[in-house]
């Protein structure tokens, strides 16, 4: 059969048309009507399809994570005592309140032990507060020879209390070195003042979200 035959066959003679002019009409027929529910029933489908083979690679990668964290539980529980015992021997080097005073004497008698002069050591009138603790830095202006600067550094950092020396400059006058530094000591708060806070911090919070 060829294109001149196709063009003699009649639309109202459809039943006598022979074998593969039916197949194709057919053929066509099917291939709309595949198309037709692509575009107007299936294509939703597809798109549910898509977005739960996503969801389920999602929990695939979550049931990955809890179970590699439930088969590592026992580490994790052993890993979380010894950061819990790292941190109270860290607190206990941190004085309470009642300590402070004699701290800020432990740091006067170092400098002064070493021969130092102190012509500034000045705490700050506010301490710094954070969750858990207080800062508290200390101005100090002091003169005396390197070596004994070196010395008192040494010092402070052996005192059984955490004091840091920051902001250090060094200047020599006269053959004479002048130290300008900010000390920072730190205390541990106590429960009223943990409180205290916590409670400011749930008020910023609600502050933020409105």
């Amino acid at each position: 059969m060829n294109f001149d035959d196709l063009r003699r066959l009649s639309l109202k003679d459809v039943g006598n048309w022979p074998l593969v002019p039916k197949l194709l009409i057919l053929g066509g027929v099917f291939l709309a009507i595949v198309a037709l529910g692509a575009l107007f029933d299936w294509k939703e489908q597809w798109d549910t399809l898509d977005r739960s083979q996503k969801e389920e690679g999602t929990l695939r990668d979550q049931y990955s994570q809890k179970k590699a964290k439930a088969i590592n539980f026992d580490a994790y529980r052993a890993q979380l005592g010894e950061v819990e015992q790292s941190f109270g021997a860290l607190v206990k080097q941190l004085p309470n309140r009642a300590e402070i005073d004699a701290l800020l004497t432990d740091i006067n008698q170092a400098g002064l032990g070493r021969g130092l002069v102190f012509e500034l050591f000045k705490p700050a009138a506010q301490e710094r507060m954070a969750d858990f603790y207080a800062e508290l830095p200390i101005n100090l202006k002091i003169t005396g020879s390197y070596h004994d600067m070196g010395a008192f550094a040494s010092d402070v950092a052996q005192l059984p209390r955490i004091v840091t020396l920051n902001d250090v400059s060094i200047a020599n006058d006269k053959g004479t070195l002048r130290m300008e530094a900010v000390a920072k000591t730190f205390r541990y708060l106590d429960d009223d003042e943990i409180a205290k806070q916590r409670a400011l911090a749930k008020a910023k919070e609600k502050a933020k979200k409105k």
